[in-house]
C-alpha cells in the first residue's frame, strides 16, 4: 500500500501518460491512453472515474490534469528521466533497457535517492533522448520535425519525443544509428512515401515518415 500522501502506482502511470501525451501535443483521449499503457478501453474508462474522484484529473473539457495531478505527474516523469540518465550514463545500459527499467524505478525512488542521483549526474536537464526533466528549468531550443528539413539541409538532433519511445525496436534503431541529441547530420534524399535518408555519424540511414515527423531537430 502507498504511504500517507502518496498515490498508487497505477494512478502515477496514468497521470504520467496524460502529461507525456500533452507534452507531445497529442489529444488526450481514452483510446490513446489505452494504446500507450496497453490496457483495455473499459479499464481506462474505469480509471478515469477513479482519477477524477481523487481530484487528479478533470474531464469537463477533455482529459486534463488538475494542479494536484500535474504535480504528481511531474514528480514521476522527473524520476523516470533521472533514472534513464543514471542507467545510461553510469551503468551504460542501452536506451531501450534504460527506458524499460526506469519505468520500474520511477515508482520507488525516494527523495533522498533522487537528490543523490542529481548530485552524481551533475544536475542534468534532459533525459538521454533530450526530453526535459521537470524541475530543471530547462529551456528547449527552437526545433522542428526532421521531416521539415529539405534535401541538402543540415540539422542537429534536439529531442526524441516520448511517442517514439513506445514504438517497438525504435529506440534500439535510433541509438544504433547515432540519431541522438547533439549529433549533427544532413538530409541526403527523400522518397515519395516520406522516408528520408540522412547522413549522420558517417553512415547513411533511412528514417521512415512516422519517426521523421517526431524526431525534433534544430537547423
Amino acid at each position: 500500500m502507498p504511504a500517507a500522501g502518496e498515490h498508487h502506482p497505477a494512478f502515477e502511470e496514468y497521470c504520467e501518460c496524460i502529461f507525456e501525451l500533452r507534452e507531445d501535443d497529442l489529444d488526450v483521449i481514452q483510446a490513446r491512453i489505452a494504446e500507450r499503457l496497453q490496457v483495455s478501453r473499459p479499464a481506462v474508462s474505469e480509471m478515469m472515474k477513479r482519477l477524477e474522484a481523487e481530484e487528479l484529473i478533470t474531464s469537463d473539457d477533455g482529459i486534463r490534469l488538475t494542479t494536484t495531478g500535474r504535480t504528481l505527474a511531474e514528480k514521476i516523469v522527473r524520476r523516470h528521466r533521472l533514472a534513464e540518465r543514471f542507467l545510461t550514463d553510469v551503468l551504460n545500459l542501452s536506451w531501450a533497457e534504460a527506458h524499460h527499467e526506469a519505468g520500474k524505478w520511477e515508482h520507488v525512488i525516494s527523495e533522498s535517492v533522487e537528490k543523490a542521483m542529481v548530485e552524481l549526474l551533475g544536475d542534468p536537464t534532459t533525459c538521454p533522448h533530450g526530453n526535459p526533466i521537470p524541475g530543471s528549468e530547462y529551456v528547449a531550443p527552437d526545433a522542428a520535425p526532421l521531416s521539415a528539413i529539405a534535401v541538402g539541409g543540415g540539422f542537429t538532433v534536439s529531442r526524441i519525443t516520448e511517442e517514439l519511445e513506445f514504438e517497438p525496436g525504435l529506440l534500439e534503431f535510433l541509438e544504433e544509428s547515432a540519431i541522438q541529441p547533439g549529433n549533427a547530420g544532413v538530409v541526403t534524399a527523400s522518397s515519395p512515401d516520406g522516408t528520408l535518408t540522412v547522413e549522420i555519424g558517417g553512415r547513411h540511414i533511412g528514417v521512415g515518415s512516422f519517426a521523421s515527423e517526431r524526431i525534433l531537430v534544430s537547423s
